[in-house]
């Protein structure tokens, strides 16, 4: 197996965050050292605290649903993309609609994977398609927590990974982990192929990217991610080994075999961005965000623009505090690209917090300030972030929702 990928740049460098492997030299549970007979096992922690945090969500949203004679079944697997998949699932691809303005949004926007698993799991249990998205994308945000996990305590030890993960867990837009959508999906395939570049298991790597890129376009940024660590790490060992070799070549199959896909069943090369332009998202450098920004600061309520300026403010000083805490080459370039591409495109803006929302190691240096508190303070912050993600999840949901 080639292992030639780049260490980790810190001093938890070479911790395995695998349960009963503790490798790490001096550490309480490392070689030469018995585990401690009670001593919770830190992934499992962390699946625990992740659990918790979602379960708050749902039953906040319930709650208010109930409260306010709402459906909350249909607010997490009948509206919005959960819709769009659903269809491809029941029906495959040929769908659109044309909007009064002319513009058309067709379902080739909708990458395939989630609709696969979708229809296949509704083939062998005895339920729909919609209630499969369900079970597939909170299947997957388990997967997704235990990697999330195991980057942070790879990176940065393992009390980090565990705080990491609760972390995503409570994120602002974490409500849409426990929707029908595909970021939990995504994140879980990113979370562990950035693990398994780490670990110099390139050919896993590449595979974990191929399915990521058949689940979200922003796979881009794991494709340029592994890509980036190759490079660096064949410059400094001065040679390239066929497990690297093949996990490069595979990584990009994935995105690429389905934007060929979409031009080969329409009859154009650029057809795959034609149908993402005709849903808005076309790249256009940011200009799109500026004039909207722009527009809120300029507007009757322009304290909106700047509570949206101090957001872009907190989001620019995680994204240094990434970059001076070193993270490792995959990591970074992987958290970088992610927010690039969030922030680049014309998407409508209620969606781009979302769309950061697997970018998990821009939380990295939150869990690590929170590891040096004493752990009820931790604690402490952690509940009330995981009760205030749950109360605007619940209002966000039972009101417009997300895009």
């Amino acid at each position: 197996m080639d292992r030639t990928a780049p260490p980790a740049r810190t001093a938890a460098a070479d911790e395995d965050p695998r349960p009963g492997h503790p490798n790490r030299p001096g550490h309480p549970d490392g070689p030469g050292r018995p585990n401690r007979p009670g001593r919770p096992n830190a992934a499992a922690l962390a699946l625990l605290g992740y659990a918790a945090a979602r379960l708050t969500g749902l039953a906040v949203l319930f709650g208010a649903a109930t409260a306010s004679g709402e459906d909350a079944w249909h607010r997490l697997m009948g509206r919005w993309d959960a819709v769009w998949y659903t269809r491809v699932a029941e029906r495959g691809y040929g769908h659109e609609i044309t909007l009064p303005d002319g513009t058309v949004h067709s379902d080739l926007a909708f990458f395939p994977l989630f609709p696969a698993l979708e229809r296949a799991l509704s083939a062998v249990l005895p339920i729909g398609v919609a209630p499969a998205g369900l079970v597939v994308a909170w299947t997957a945000s388990l997967v997704a927590a235990w990697g999330v996990y195991a980057v942070g305590a790879h990176v940065a030890g393992r009390r980090a990974g565990v705080v990491l993960a609760v972390l995503w867990g409570v994120y602002p837009t974490a409500f849409v982990q426990s929707m029908a959508y595909t970021e939990t999906l995504f994140t879980a395939f990113a979370a562990w192929s950035l693990y398994a570049v780490l670990r110099g298991h390139w050919i896993r790597a590449g595979v974990l990217v191929v399915l990521a890129g058949l689940t979200r376009p922003s796979a881009v940024a794991l494709i340029a991610a592994l890509g980036v660590a190759a490079l660096a790490t064949v410059v400094r060992e001065r040679r390239v080994t066929p497990g690297l070799a093949a996990g490069v070549l595979l990584a990009p199959l994935g995105w690429l075999g389905y934007v060929v896909y979409v031009a080969v069943r329409t009859g154009s090369p650029t057809a795959y961005f034609d149908v993402q332009a005709g849903w808005g998202n076309r790249i256009d450098g940011g200009a799109a965000l500026a004039r909207f920004v722009l527009a809120q600061l300029t507007g009757p309520q322009p304290l909106a623009g700047v509570g949206l300026l101090a957001a872009f403010a907190v989001l620019g000083w995680a994204v240094w505090l990434c970059v001076r805490q070193r993270h490792p080459l995959p990591v970074l370039v992987y958290t970088l690209a992610v927010v690039a591409v969030s922030l680049v495109g014309a998407a409508y803006f209620g969606s781009r917090p979302r769309l950061i929302m697997p970018a998990f190691p821009l939380l990295l240096p939150a869990a690590v300030a929170l590891v040096r508190l004493r752990p009820r303070y931790a604690g402490a912050v952690l509940a009330v972030s995981a009760l205030a993600s749950a109360v605007y999840g619940a209002f966000t949901l039972l009101g417009p929702g997300p895009p």
